[in-house]
């Protein structure tokens, strides 16, 4: 068979089950729909079908989803948007679809038992579209117009207004790159929404961090929406290059932003539907009532600080890993890092190679991996240079990543880190079990 018939077939098999998977939806039937997919299947929505972030397994739980929300949904015009293509007895496959409110892409993988996996993520809002390629704005006004304001003249008299004179309808708690990433799509979309920040510049929750801070992961992994990074970008951002690219996105994205905003209490009226958020603004109290409040805060935002006999005595230092100066005045002292993870390595190394002696204290089993071995076999088909040359850009991979359920991820995670341990040579492996996350709230005491 050639490889022009063999496509041609996996098209016509593909788009017949998108052909009747999408009659069954249009004819209200559950069971029909749900009997399409294998015995052991998974189905992942992101916002789509339940506007939540929702896996159902197996045909009973695609039933019982699809009885919940099928109505509501009106999901129709399933189609291709590129070649499928079959590995080892899968079939894999992007697909695009429509609901009654937006759009939406997909991925299939499909067996000779029916789908295995269905990713459906909403991608666009009908009606409310962002103003992108050919909706772009023009940016200016052509002709003579009296009291004409300029573009820097509309955005400094928005940026007085929101807040005091003008409510926003959501209110980001927090300003690093979450929030930020956030405040951007929000303001395309045309949703006032402002970012509440406390620290003095966008950017500082990584520029006031321990020097050596670095991202752990590659530079694919890690675009923001709309601005990816340069080409020549680093492969491990430095923190101090990422605080800089978060506060110029800021400016360039145009979102809305308040600095030293420190939020003192937040609290919901049922009956206005709406929210009272306390505000201390560069010690001026604010209150804002937006409709919505989001808390992007990460999700090592508040440090753990465990509790140890004989704290309370200790005449040394003793701080967290986020209050960590660097490694410049502990040359020649005894320092101890309570913690095992990223942040752990990180200050250990540093405070070691300014000739402190340094002593690392691991709670339970940590999972350790070189760098170059995760990169090149755990993380090279979708975030690498080769991977953009196959066509996999960070959106995709980001989709493909988020198409594996949780369940089933270990038949993939397995026989990658089984590679790697196999190629690395014995005398430097260290292998152990994955540490639980708590462990990467690290605590840094350090004693002369």
């Amino acid at each position: 068979m050639s490889d022009a018939t063999a496509a041609a077939e996996l098209r016509t098999r593909v788009q017949s089950w998108l052909a009747d998977f999408e009659a069954a939806l249009a004819a209200r039937d559950p069971a029909r729909a749900a009997a399409m997919f294998a015995p052991e299947s998974y189905w992942r929505d992101l916002v789509a079908f339940t506007w939540n972030i929702k896996t159902v397994e197996g045909r009973d739980g695609v039933a019982d989803m699809l009885a919940a929300c099928l109505d509501g949904t009106d999901p129709s015009g399933f189609r291709l948007t590129e070649d499928p293509v079959e590995t080892d007895g899968v079939v894999e496959a992007w697909l695009a679809f429509e609901t009654a409110t937006g759009r939406g892409i997909g991925h299939l993988r499909l067996t000779g038992e029916g789908a295995w996996t269905l990713l459906t993520s909403l991608r666009e809002l009908k009606g409310h579209e962002e103003p992108l390629r050919e909706r772009r704005p023009k940016g200016v006004r052509h002709g003579v117009v009296k009291g004409r304001r300029t573009w820097l003249e509309e955005r400094r008299l928005e940026a007085a207004r929101l807040g005091v004179e003008e409510q926003p309808y959501v209110a980001i708690i927090g300003g690093g790159q979450g929030g930020i990433a956030l405040g951007a799509r929000l303001r395309q979309l045309g949703v006032p929404a402002l970012v509440l920040e406390r620290n003095d510049r966008p950017g500082d929750s990584w520029r006031k961090r321990y020097k050596s801070l670095c991202l752990h992961d590659p530079v694919w992994y890690d675009h923001l929406p709309y601005l990816p990074f340069p080409d020549n970008w680093p492969v491990f951002a430095p923190k101090d290059k990422i605080a800089d690219w978060l506060e110029m996105y800021v400016r360039v994205m145009e979102v809305p932003y308040w600095t030293r905003a420190n939020v003192t209490s937040a609290s919901w009226d049922d009956d206005a539907k709406r929210w009272t958020v306390n505000v201390d603004r560069d010690g001026e109290p604010v209150v804002l009532t937006p409709r919505h409040l989001v808390f992007a805060t990460g999700m090592s935002g508040k440090p753990n600080i465990p509790s140890f006999p004989g704290m309370d005595v200790f005449e040394g230092e003793q701080h967290h890993s986020s209050q960590h100066p660097g490694p410049d005045g502990y040359a020649g002292k005894r320092a101890v890092v309570i913690g095992s993870n990223n942040s752990a390595h990180d200050i250990c190394a540093a405070l070691w190679e300014h000739g402190a002696d340094v002593t690392m204290v691991q709670r339970s089993s940590t999972h350790v991996v070189k760098s170059d071995s995760l990169m090149e076999i755990g993380l090279g088909a979708l975030y690498s240079e080769e991977a953009v040359r196959n066509g996999i850009t960070t959106d995709k991979a980001d989709m493909i990543f988020a198409s594996m359920p949780y369940r089933i991820m270990h038949r993939w995670q397995i026989p990658l880190y089984e590679k790697i341990k196999n190629a690395t040579p014995t005398s430097t492996r260290a292998w152990r079990r994955p540490a639980s996350p708590s462990t990467s709230a690290t605590t840094a005491p350090a004693c002369s």
